[in-house]
C-alpha cells in the first residue's frame, strides 16, 4: 500500500507540472497544435509521467524484466506516436508501427498464457489483443476528458487487484498510470487545456492492455476470474465494439474518421460535454467495478456480473444507434 501511495504523489506531481508548462506554450507555429488552438501535446507529459516513476522503482533496485520490456515496447509506442500526431500516419503504417512495439513485449514474455491453445495461438491473441485495446483507447479520445478519466478507472481497478493479490510489479504500473492519466486529467476536462494526441491514446491503451496480461487474477479453480480483464477495459471495448456494429451495418469502413462515435451521439442526446463525460465515466466505473467483482468472488458470482454487463450494454448500444449524427 505504502508503495503504491509513494509512486502516486510522486507520478502526479512530476505529471502535473509537466502538463502545467505545456499548456502553456503558446507557439501558434507548433505542429502539436490542434485545429482549434489547443497544444495536442498531453501524450508528452503522460508518457513522461510514467516513465519516471516506473524507472525510479528499477533504479532502486528492484530488477524485473517483464516490466523492463514493457517500458521498452511502450517507449517505443509513444515516439511512434509521437511521430503520427507530426506526420500523420496511413492506417497501414499506424498498424505496423503497433505490431513493432508489441513484438518487443512479446520478445519479453508479455503475452497470453491460455493452457492447452499451444504458444503460437497465445501470441496471436496477444497481437490482437494489445493493437485492439490501443486503437480502442485511440477511438474513445474524441471527447474532453473521457480518455484521461477511463484510464483513471481501469488503473484504479489494476492497482485494486494488485494490491488484493499481492502483485508489487502491476500495483507500480498501476499506481504509475494512474498518476499520470489523473495529473493530465485536471488540463484535460472540457473545456479541455490540452490534448493528450495519439502519443497518448495509443501510449495509455497500450500500456493498458499489457499490464492486464500482466496480472495473476485468481487460481485456476476460479476460471470466470479470466473474464476480468475484459470487464476492467470494457469502455473502451463497447465503444469499438459500437463503432464497429453500426459501420459495418451501415456499409462504411471500420477505419475511416467520422462522427459516428458513441460518445459523440451521447453528445447529441445532451448537449453538454461535462454532463456526457460524467456519464461515459460513469460507465467506465461500471464496467471496471464489475471487472474487480469477477476477480475476487465465485464463478457463479462473475457470471452474473458478466449478464449484468450485457443486460445493460445491448440496450445502450441499440438506442444510441438510433441517434443520428454527421458520419
Amino acid at each position: 500500500m505504502l508503495l503504491g501511495v509513494c509512486i502516486f504523489a510522486s507520478g502526479l506531481l512530476f505529471t502535473l507540472s509537466l502538463t502545467l508548462f505545456l499548456s502553456r506554450l503558446a507557439s501558434r507555429g507548433s505542429s502539436l497544435r490542434a485545429s482549434d488552438g489547443v497544444l495536442a501535446s498531453g501524450g508528452i507529459a503522460i508518457a513522461a509521467g510514467f516513465f519516471a516513476t516506473a524507472e525510479a522503482y528499477l533504479v532502486l533496485g528492484n530488477s524485473y524484466p517483464k516490466m523492463q520490456f514493457l517500458i521498452m515496447a511502450s517507449l517505443a509506442m509513444f515516439i511512434f506516436g509521437l511521430l503520427d500526431d507530426v506526420h500523420e500516419f496511413s492506417v497501414g503504417l499506424k498498424f505496423l508501427s503497433q505490431i513493432i512495439a508489441c513484438s518487443i513485449a512479446v520478445a519479453g514474455g508479455i503475452k497470453t498464457e491460455i493452457v492447452y491453445i499451444g504458444p503460437w495461438v497465445n501470441i496471436i491473441i496477444t497481437y490482437i489483443w494489445v493493437l485492439g485495446i490501443t486503437n480502442a483507447f485511440n477511438h474513445l479520445d474524441v471527447l474532453d476528458g473521457v480518455t484521461a478519466g477511463t484510464t483513471v478507472f481501469i488503473s484504479a481497478g489494476f492497482l485494486v487487484i494488485s494490491l488484493f493479490t499481492g502483485q508489487p510489479i502491476v500495483t507500480v504500473i498501476a499506481a504509475s498510470l494512474l498518476a499520470c492519466a489523473s495529473g493530465f486529467f485536471i488540463f484535460n476536462f472540457p473545456p479541455a487545456r490540452i490534448y493528450m494526441g495519439n502519443s497518448g491514446s495509443h501510449f495509455l491503451g497500450f500500456v493498458l492492455s499489457l499490464t492486464a496480461l500482466m496480472i495473476d487474477y485468481a487460481p485456476m479453480q476460479r476460471k470466470i476470474a479470466l473474464i476480468s480483464p475484459l470487464l476492467l477495459l470494457g469502455l473502451p471495448i463497447f465503444d469499438s465494439a459500437f463503432l464497429i456494429w453500426v459501420r459495418l451495418k451501415q456499409g462504411r469502413s471500420i477505419v475511416k474518421k467520422s462522427g459516428d462515435h458513441f460518445c459523440l451521439r451521447l453528445l447529441q442526446k445532451i448537449p453538454s460535454k461535462k454532463k456526457t463525460l460524467f456519464l461515459m465515466l460513469g460507465l467506465a466505473l461500471f464496467f471496471v467495478s464489475c471487472g474487480v467483482i469477477t476477480s475476487r468472488f465465485s464463478n457463479l458470482a462473475g457470471l452474473l456480473v458478466i449478464i449484468l454487463c450485457l443486460g445493460v450494454s445491448i440496450p445502450i448500444m441499440w438506442l444510441m444507434a438510433k441517434v443520428k449524427v454527421d458520419a
